[in-house]
């Protein structure tokens, strides 16, 4: 069965260039985003990994605990990790890359595409949030890069939107007006949203937030 957004993401305990990995403990409180990769020495991957690397102030700033998976075993991913160093100019992986030789957590997470070789990943990334949630899913192809400035944006219109009752527009970005949920009546809404909003239609209100993260 698919994973789906708010179900409760799976645990698993599985080595990594860190150590052993219990998933939910290493969470902790902290936010996770857990992206999976075909197999190592892999070109689009390798500049990808190099990406997250150098974004760890940006995972820092927002609680964020990134975590890697390919299906080849620790030994591979260390001789991996120099080439990502060398090519990308990311400074030592900073994060833990899983080793699921064994596939357990690319099954127990829907890694294994169907219709292709059944040794190697989807190129995949989940979004898990403090309280073990799935919060955001997203799939790309072996030849597309993913974007990781996208994702740190939904993650930032994820956290703020779980701090006020708002959500957040087409081609949102930090500091830009939100909307104010429907379920959150006008009466309500003065009390929180005191600087006031604009009314597009009864169910359309959009409002500038004094304070965002």
């Amino acid at each position: 069965m698919a994973l789906q957004l708010g179900q409760t993401a799976p645990d698993f305990t599985q080595v990594s260039t860190q150590g052993a990995i219990h998933f939910h403990k290493w969470l902790g409180d902290s936010w996770g985003i857990l992206f999976s990769h075909p197999k190592d020495f892999t070109p689009v991957c390798t500049t990808e990994l190099g990406e997250v690397a150098r974004l760890k102030t940006e995972w820092d700033k927002r609680g964020i605990k990134p975590i890697a998976l390919s299906v080849d075993p620790v030994d591979s991913h260390e001789r991996w990790e120099g080439d990502i160093a060398e090519t990308q100019a990311c400074g030592p992986v900073n994060y833990p890359i899983l080793a699921d030789a064994d596939k357990k957590v690319s099954n127990l997470y829907n890694m294994i595409h169907p219709e292709a070789d059944p040794t190697v990943t989807v190129r995949a990334v989940y979004v898990i949030d403090p309280k073990k949630r799935i919060r955001l899913i997203l799939t790309y192809p072996p030849s597309v890069g993913r974007n990781f400035q996208e994702i740190l944006r939904a993650i930032d219109g994820l956290q703020l939107t779980d701090q006020q009752k708002v959500a957040t527009p087409v081609n949102w970005k930090p500091g830009d007006p939100v909307i104010i949920v429907p379920s959150v009546s006008d009466e309500q809404a003065k009390a929180l949203f005191p600087q006031g909003w604009k009314t597009l239609k009864p169910y359309l209100r959009v409002v500038k937030l004094r304070k965002q993260q």
